[in-house]
């Protein structure tokens, strides 16, 4: 059975050929990009998305692409996978998403990372989930807060694949725990758009 999860605006589903070229075309722009050490070539492109494809048929979760009915069949990316750098807090399994800029500003990178976080409490099970980026990155950021996650300055760490004295080093991490997730105030505060 093919993967698939929905709201009333938007769908989370399985890869599918047809997601290549906008993938591609996603990851050649240097505004997409911008929170990246450089753009994706092409060759880059494919082995990542072939690489999101085994973490699904593997774990049962990836990198998800984000479909809009109506307006368009590949958006971006949102989803959950295992972290693949080692650091002070992996293992772990990790939230994030990357959108075409025609679909920023609009609501649905929060709207689509919380039903990937209630797939990923409540069918998963899982106990936590943390999402990082660069500390510069503001808009990732306030997307994390929306969802109810929480920044401790004490977990930020250098990224171990950025280049020593690039300015993208630094990173933050965030973190949500089943339990805080479970919590009806929690919940309403992450749905109502504002976080605790």
């Amino acid at each position: 059975m093919s993967f698939l999860l929905s709201t009333s605006r938007l769908v989370l589903r399985d890869w599918q050929d047809s997601d290549l070229e906008p993938w591609v075309a996603m990851n050649a722009d240097a505004m997409v990009r911008r929170y990246f050490p450089t753009i994706a070539s092409r060759e880059q492109a494919i082995v990542e998305m072939q690489r999101f494809r085994e973490h699904g048929e593997r774990h049962g979760f990836t990198l998800w692409p984000l479909e809009i009915p109506g307006q368009t069949a590949f958006a971006g990316v949102v989803g959950l996978f295992r972290t693949p750098i080692e650091a002070h807090f992996t293992p772990c399994v990790e939230i994030g998403w990357r959108l075409a800029i025609p679909y920023w500003g609009q609501g649905y990178a929060t709207e689509a990372a919380r039903l990937a976080l209630q797939y990923g409490f409540d069918t998963l099970q899982l106990a936590e989930i943390v999402a990082l980026t660069a500390a510069d990155n503001q808009p990732s950021r306030a997307v994390m807060a929306r969802i109810g996650m929480q920044h401790n300055a004490a977990d930020d760490f250098d990224h171990p694949r950025v280049a020593d004295g690039h300015p993208l080093k630094r990173h933050v991490l965030y973190r949500i725990q089943h339990r805080d997730w479970c919590n009806p105030f929690m919940k309403h505060a992450t749905e109502s758009g504002h976080s605790t």
